[in-house]
């Protein structure tokens, strides 16, 4: 995983994403203690509140900031975990889902993508948070990582995380790492989840085939293609069993939008 330094740009610019990554040696032993979901909670909160507050969030009547409010209009929660959505005016090509429901994507990202394909990624990725890979593996670096310096002597009870630390916990929640079987899991929840709120789940066989063509013309892949396909079988295994949903629940494919 690369970390990404801040990066001080021209207002009339697009920003690098900012995550302050810290630089340690030594090996993160998992601590022997447990984690509540309300203190869960909490953690979560602080570091999606510090990565809103240090990357640049485009205001309500920015045109990516009234796209996206548009195409998630009615979507409401996912299992009742309530959705809220953000837009980050960043260079790189990404998107990810937090435990609570933030839901933050990169105007890159829509820059490349039509209306049905983003909903397809934002589909994806919410379904992640609904099979609670995206909770797990933030547990994980909270007792590998942040907690693991942070833990008071008194109670077990951590005390308030540094910038550092909240930057560690924003690259877990960008840049977590899941399985095969995980992102198989996260497709079809996420099929689910679009179907249920009336939106085409062809958009994400449609993302999954751009993403693809990215990968096969060659030069640095984009961040998001990098977490979510470890090899190109994989792509198409995953296009293969999404189209094959699509077509049995009769559903029409959008078309193209070039």
């Amino acid at each position: 995983m690369v970390a990404l330094a801040a990066v001080c740009a021209p207002a009339t610019a697009s920003a690098q994403f900012n995550l302050k990554k810290a630089v340690s040696g030594a090996t993160k032993a998992v601590q022997a203690m447990t984690l509540t979901d309300a203190q869960m909670a909490a953690y979560v909160k602080e570091s999606v509140d510090w990565m809103d507050k240090n990357n640049p969030v485009p205001g309500e009547d920015d045109p990516y900031t009234i796209r996206l409010r548009k195409l998630t209009e009615g979507i409401t929660d996912a299992d009742g975990i309530p959705l809220n959505f953000k837009v980050y005016d960043v260079i790189d090509v990404n998107a990810f889902a937090c435990p609570d429901g933030s839901v933050r994507v990169f105007s890159s990202l829509m820059d490349i993508m039509s209306d049905d394909e983003l909903l397809g990624i934002i589909g994806h990725e919410i379904g992640h948070v609904m099979k609670h890979h995206s909770k797990n593996a933030f547990k994980t670096e909270l007792l590998t990582g942040a907690l693991k310096d942070a833990v008071a002597s008194t109670g077990g009870v951590a005390a308030a995380l540094t910038e550092s630390q909240l930057g560690d916990l924003g690259s877990a929640l960008l840049n977590a790492k899941y399985s095969q079987k995980q992102e198989k899991e996260a497709d079809d929840c996420g099929y689910d989840f679009l179907v249920a709120n009336g939106k085409n789940p062809w958009g994400m066989v449609m993302a999954f085939e751009k993403f693809q063509k990215m990968e096969g013309e060659g030069g640095v892949k984009p961040g998001y293609v990098d977490k979510m396909f470890s090899s190109h079988p994989e792509t198409e295994a995953r296009i293969k069993a999404m189209t094959k949903r699509c077509e049995k629940d009769g559903i029409q494919r959008p078309a193209t939008a070039e």
